[in-house]
């Protein structure tokens, strides 16, 4: 991944979908914003104890660095909703005086529309189709990685949009590596297919999980950047679930331009 610094604010952007013209992305560290302590300092997370004034002080600061407008925040569920902005068809309120939406990815095709994901040891999976013009950000903890969301993701593009996975291009953001990923109880809350992705120490690796994943809904290898950066051992620079249970939101975004 390569680190920028844009307006005081740090984010890594993946080698594979910067080469694009028509997107925006970032995953943005901890760093910059106005959080005080233990949600130090660029948290977008509500509900996690923060000051809801410092949270929106910190979306602002993260919009005013992508020079757009604020990008758009679900209330995520840990389920496999997918909100779809389709310019044809529109599903979706943008409106700031909607109710906030709730589900855990969304795919849209619409420009100057930012999709946000806020993680804190789950993976946000961004999907770019430079041939449809057709994006997406996903939330996918170990229950959403178990549950395929990012395969649906997939699939819905295809059906929806008419995208190729074959021309689909993906990033998997920093998120808790399978050096922290310990699951003591795997044999209760991990389905037997995947304890192949289980070492000795019963630390599941579901950045390989994913990768599979899209590789089997179609996706080429070469089209898959991992960030292979473990959200625990990096609390420098990322929140981490895992590390501090209080603790915020760290965010990767995706927009078309």
């Amino acid at each position: 991944m390569i680190l920028n610094n844009r307006n005081g604010l740090q984010f890594f952007t993946f080698a594979n979908l910067s080469t694009f013209d028509h997107i925006w992305h970032g995953v943005f560290t901890r760093t910059g914003g106005f959080s005080t302590l233990p949600q130090n300092s660029l948290n977008v997370g509500l509900g996690v104890g923060d000051d809801p004034d410092m949270v929106m002080q910190n979306r602002a600061a993260i919009a005013e660095s992508l020079g757009g407008p604020e990008p758009v925040f679900l209330n995520q569920i840990h389920e496999t909703s997918v909100i779809i902005f389709d310019q044809n068809r529109q599903e979706a309120p943008l409106s700031e005086n909607q109710p906030t939406l709730s589900g855990d990815a969304m795919i849209s095709n619409i420009p100057g529309i930012t999709l946000a994901i806020q993680v804190a040891d789950c993976q946000a999976v961004m999907l770019y189709d430079p041939k449809k013009k057709v994006i997406a950000n996903v939330h996918s903890g170990w229950r959403g990685s178990i549950r395929n969301i990012t395969g649906k993701c997939v699939e819905i593009m295809k059906a929806r949009f008419g995208s190729r996975p074959a021309d689909i291009i993906a990033g998997i953001s920093p998120s808790l590596g399978p050096c922290c990923s310990e699951f003591i109880h795997y044999k209760r809350e991990i389905p037997e297919p995947f304890w192949r992705y289980k070492n000795q120490r019963n630390h599941v690796n579901f950045w390989a999980v994913t990768r599979d994943q899209l590789v089997g809904c179609g996706l080429a290898h070469k089209n898959i950047e991992l960030s292979n950066l473990c959200t625990k051992c990096n609390v420098h620079l990322f929140f981490s679930y895992r590390q501090a249970k209080q603790t915020g939101r760290f965010v990767s975004v995706i927009g078309l331009t």
